[in-house]
């Protein structure tokens, strides 16, 4: 199925979600509608006994889950619906909490601002599209959350966005309420760019160097850029000072774009995320953030963790990887397979990630390998991909296990989400649905027949041999080449 038409289907089942979604304008897509209507609160939702994976409180078979006002109301057996309540009979299945990728590329327009070595200013919640179908892929391999963001183009690369995959809205409502801001710093081959003069791109200028190109100069550009964000601190905090002792003729200092996120982040409001692979540079950063005093939430990829495992979980820092893929560069050649294990059995809070726009749809297999290579448990290798990724964004107690209290951000699988051979049946956010199989499948058997019967269309229909009526036939007589 081509990429257009996909959008198209996906973007019709989205509005068969909810029973309350009013019917779109002609000419309007979701996201427009989305502008133009309030999103409808979603109803009260029984899931009845189902096998329940909390995901930190164990399994619970037979067990029913109440989502009310989008969150999670309850959960025991036997729970009385209430009277308005659609009920799910969800024997033979499994609930666990939607899945969350702490490292995506997913529904953003621009990738890296790889000019400077520096673009701490720049956002990604500026670039975000609504749209991407690949946001409906993901609701049905039953992914809720995603960590979005920038390249690893430079050593300071942008503010990330933490948004639930709320599919047909617009970007601005996507946006992970209350979630704590972060910044994407990369170290390596990717900000080095060392075969980047070797490379030609027909009808592009030849790209330039830039700084830094080895990775003492990356340590450089960040003691560089933290110094200069103390000194900024410094002049407002003096500034503030003066203003509470009610000093006159006061001139504010001048706002600095750039500095101000790195300020955040020395004042513990912003979260490092820092693409890396080699254990040498992870130390280096680690080392860094003593001597500034700032907290590095994660280290991105990461491949060389093992190595460091006990200097990471010292920190406190956590560790965001992949579960086999690697190779691809010198920088990951020294991956193995078992570095989630060995990095979990020393304390470091770890999780699997996407690093793609589409890979997220796939996260429960990269989970489910982690029992094959270092023997995790089934909670274990799934808190990679829900619990520990909402841990290392700061929104624990909002998602990633299934909780009372917590959002109603709930996947109804037909197995064992751990098996190759299981599936989503049903995917919530807030409540609401995002995605249903059974509703999924009759609009792809619905615009089937539609597609047909347009085919069948006069307008679509090839010309008559030999031309004649018809608006598309060919002239009876075709003139010869050198006329025309």
């Amino acid at each position: 199925m081509n990429s257009a038409l996909f959008a198209v289907l996906a973007l019709a089942t989205a509005g068969v979600a909810s029973s309350a979604t009013p019917i779109l304008r002609v000419g309007e897509n979701r996201a427009a509608q989305a502008r133009r209507l309030p999103a409808a609160a979603p109803g009260p939702v029984l899931i009845r006994n189902a096998t329940v994976l909390t995901v930190t409180k164990g399994t619970l078979p037979n067990t029913d889950v109440l989502l009310v006002n989008g969150k999670i109301a309850q959960i025991g057996k036997n729970l009385t619906a209430p009277a308005n309540a659609t009920i799910i009979d969800a024997t033979g299945k499994f609930v666990m909490p939607g899945i969350i990728d702490p490292h995506s590329h997913m529904m953003i327009d621009a990738l890296n601002e790889g000019t400077l070595s520096v673009t701490s200013m720049v956002r990604i919640r500026d670039v975000l599209n609504p749209t991407a179908p690949n946001i409906y892929r993901a609701l049905a391999g039953g992914t809720t959350t995603l960590n979005l963001l920038h390249g690893s183009a430079n050593t300071i690369g942008g503010q990330n966005t933490v948004v639930k995959l709320k599919w047909g809205r617009t970007g601005e409502e996507m946006v992970f309420p209350g979630a704590l801001p972060g910044i994407k710093f990369a170290l390596g081959e990717n900000v080095t760019r060392k075969n980047s003069a070797n490379v030609v791109v027909v009808g592009q200028p030849q790209a330039a160097r830039r700084y830094p190109t080895t990775r003492m100069g990356q340590e450089e550009v960040l003691r560089d850029a933290f110094t200069r964000a103390r000194d900024y601190k410094a002049d407002w905090d003096e500034y503030r000072a003066r203003v509470a002792k009610k000093e006159p003729n006061l001139v504010a200092p001048r706002r600095d774009l750039e500095l101000e996120p790195l300020v955040e982040v020395l004042e513990g409001k912003r979260l490092v995320h820092a693409h890396s692979y080699r254990a040498d540079e992870m130390l280096m950063l680690l080392e860094l953030s003593d001597e500034f005093k700032f907290h590095v939430q994660t280290l991105q990829h990461g491949l060389e963790g093992y190595k460091i495992a006990s200097e990471i979980a010292k920190h406190g820092t956590g560790l965001s990887t992949f579960a086999d893929m690697w190779g691809y560069k010198i920088e990951a050649y020294d991956a193995i397979p078992y570095n989630v294990a060995i990095a979990m059995r020393h304390g470091v809070v770890t999780t699997i990630n996407s690093d793609d726009d589409g890979r997220a749809r796939r996260l429960n297999i990269d989970a489910a390998k982690l029992i094959r290579y270092g023997g995790l448990t089934d909670d274990e290798a799934l808190k990679t991909i829900t619990y520990n990724g909402a841990v290392q964004l700061g929104i624990q107690d909002k998602v990633g296990s299934i909780e009372v209290g917590k959002d109603a951000d709930v996947v109804i699988w037909n197995g064992h989400p751990l098996s190759v051979y299981s599936s989503v049946e049903t995917t919530f956010i807030d409540g609401e649905i995002f995605f249903d199989k059974a509703k999924d499948k009759a609009m792809r058997e619905a615009l089937a027949l539609e597609r047909a019967e347009l085919e069948k269309a006069e307008p679509n229909q090839l010309p008559a041999r030999g031309g004649g009526p018809g608006r598309t036939g060919p002239p009876a007589t075709t003139p010869p080449q050198e006329d025309r």
